[in-house]
């Protein structure tokens, strides 16, 4: 499989695309400039089949329901955070007076347990990852070897825990339970910055000092 990380909006939200080998893709963290996201996918070809959310933060679903409305698809969230798409005060566009705000509709696909996710030809583990917000969760490629974490480990750094629902404590749980204990060469796909390695995060991340 292909990927290709197209950083979006003013905070450079990470959105990826997934793609197999027959030009079906899976878009994660539309985030903003829905136009040039759509542009991608029509310049390669791709046919999307789902929207992929690692969580619903206001930079991570700016343009969801425009993505989801011109491909026709679904979206995939947590239970935890069902609610917040419609839910400016929750999805954080309301706490940092954006506007508009942000009341997208609700997802297609709630995501309540760790699964076997089967999108088309694509398969993904589902990992519940909460911490830096309470929905959560990071889908392992284990064929390729692929984590999309969003916002929960970065190169050098960890999500910030200081928004509602966030809790730091929670949050190295998740990475040290759910992340690390994968194989060390796992390719870490995160919401914001450079592409890493989970290896090099057990060897360079300060915050991870003492869990590798």
């Amino acid at each position: 499989m292909k990927w290709y990380q197209l950083p979006l909006g003013p905070l450079q939200t990470n959105c990826y695309i997934l793609s197999n080998e027959t030009g079906e893709c899976i878009i994660f963290d539309p985030g903003e400039e829905a136009s040039r996201l759509i542009q991608y996918i029509h310049t390669k070809k791709y046919k999307p089949l789902a929207v992929l959310l690692t969580h619903a933060h206001f930079d991570h679903i700016g343009a969801l329901d425009e993505v989801r409305g011109k491909f026709n698809i679904p979206a995939y969230i947590h239970s935890n955070e069902a609610k917040w798409l419609a839910d400016p005060a929750l999805n954080g566009s309301g706490l940092f007076r954006m506007e508009p705000l942000m009341r997208m509709r609700p997802a297609e696909h709630i995501l309540k347990d760790e699964k076997e996710l089967e999108i088309g030809g694509f398969s993904f583990k589902l990992l519940f990852t909460p911490g830096h917000s309470p929905g959560s969760v990071s889908y392992y490629v284990e064929e390729d070897g692929y984590i999309f974490s969003g916002d929960v480990l970065f190169k050098d750094s960890i999500g910030r825990t200081d928004l509602p629902g966030g809790n730091h404590n929670q949050l190295i749980k998740s990475i040290h339970s759910q992340l690390l204990t994968l194989p060390e060469n796992t390719i870490v796909m995160p919401g914001h910055g450079p592409v890493t390695t989970l290896i090099d995060e057990m060897e360079t991340n300060p915050f991870l000092n003492g869990f590798s």
